[in-house]
């Protein structure tokens, strides 16, 4: 097998074995603690731009099946693991890793130990970082200079979808309980999944839509997406949210989340080494109950930019303290910053998604 290097700013250097497909690429480099479910975050839209390292030693055990894409394409930028499986053994298996990773033009990188790495960033902080089959270590590490920085970067366009378009399992007219406006931020297919099962017909909309041809449609509710970069850039996004505030409620989930936050006067941060994983305890404010969530986030809302806009933390990340979650005191707005729709994960939060809906029929839309 090939070789290949794993490069990181700070000159740090991984020698491994080459996977996938051949050649050079570039990316913020992070890590994630889940135990399974690479396909779904390989395809996750919020991993645009990232060089994804799993923790967890052995990937690609059970293969890749269609059913599991979480978007229409690979989303990463490059993928780093300890020991890739050649042989998978799954009844819905249709493929092998490594095949799929060569077919979508991805780079990968095995034979490093990822736990040191996760160690490196966990102390140092995330950083860019290059995989490469071709070039010498110092070749590499040059590269690495001339790459744009990740926070500089708006993927959201790049990974939202072109035209509006109906979810194709959302509920038809005769059945259908409630109108949902999604506006696509980078999402999962999943969010989509959970409202079509609970009868709603999901209507998704590109990142840059105008709340007033929005409104035109005269939906029910609206969803804010998750999504990939710094909340920061998304200008064009917060627009969207303000002229939607009083007039639909609203729903943000992760990205979507900090956008809100930003809308009612808060600022993002950059977290150190980010939240990624399926192991997160979250504590809701009101009742005190905690839930372990699936998160993938790198950016945070600023908890005391909130004072005094309406808009209340809902549910705090046990390990960190960070904000996980708002609602506002009086209009029908609330929103999470972890993953009510992870699956492979943590079910514990699906119920956010019914609460939701109960939230607009209160609201008195229907």
């Amino acid at each position: 097998m090939k070789k290949a290097i794993l490069a990181l700013a700070d000159g740090t250097t991984y020698e491994g074995l080459a996977f996938g497909a051949e050649g050079t690429t570039f990316g913020e480099v992070v890590f994630s603690t889940c135990m399974t479910g690479y396909q779904e975050m390989l395809t996750d839209p919020s991993f645009a731009g990232q060089l994804l390292a799993p923790t967890y030693p052995l990937i690609g055990n059970y293969g890749v099946a269609p059913e599991d894409f979480e978007s229409k394409k690979v989303q990463v930028e490059g993928f780093i693991v300890k020991e890739l499986c050649e042989a998978p053994s799954n009844w819905r298996c249709k493929g092998t890793l490594q095949d799929f990773l060569a077919g979508h033009d991805i780079v990968g990188i095995q034979g490093i130990d990822t736990r040191a790495l996760t160690k490196h960033l966990r102390v140092s902080g995330v950083m860019m970082g290059s995989i490469s089959t071709e070039g010498t270590r110092a070749e590499v590490l040059a590269h690495i200079k001339d790459a744009q920085d990740y926070g500089s970067i708006d993927f959201v366009k790049a990974v939202s979808t072109d035209n509006p378009y109906v979810w194709r399992e959302s509920s038809d007219d005769m059945d259908k309980r409630y109108d949902i406006a999604l506006v696509d931020c980078g999402v999962k297919y999943n969010i989509m999944r959970c409202l079509a099962k609970l009868g709603c017909r999901v209507t998704v909309y590109p990142c840059d839509t105008p709340a007033e041809l929005i409104l035109e449609q005269n939906p029910d509710g609206v969803v804010f997406s998750p999504g990939p970069g710094d909340p920061a850039l998304l200008d064009y996004v917060l627009d969207v949210v303000n002229g939607l505030v009083g007039k639909k409620p609203i729903m943000g989930i992760c990205l979507g989340h900090q956008v809100l936050g930003r809308a009612f006067g808060s600022t993002t941060f950059k977290l150190k080494f980010g939240h990624r994983g399926g192991n997160h305890p979250v504590k809701d404010t009101r009742t005190g109950r905690v839930y372990i969530t699936s998160q993938n986030h790198g950016y945070a809302v600023d908890a005391d930019g909130l004072k005094g806009s309406g808009m209340e933390v809902a549910f705090l990340n046990l390990n960190d303290g960070t904000v996980e979650g708002m609602r506002h005191t009086e209009l029908p707005i609330f929103s999470v910053q972890y993953h009510p729709e992870a699956s492979p994960g943590p079910m514990d939060s699906r119920y956010l998604f019914s609460e939701f809906l109960d939230m607009i029929e209160k609201s008195g839309v229907k």
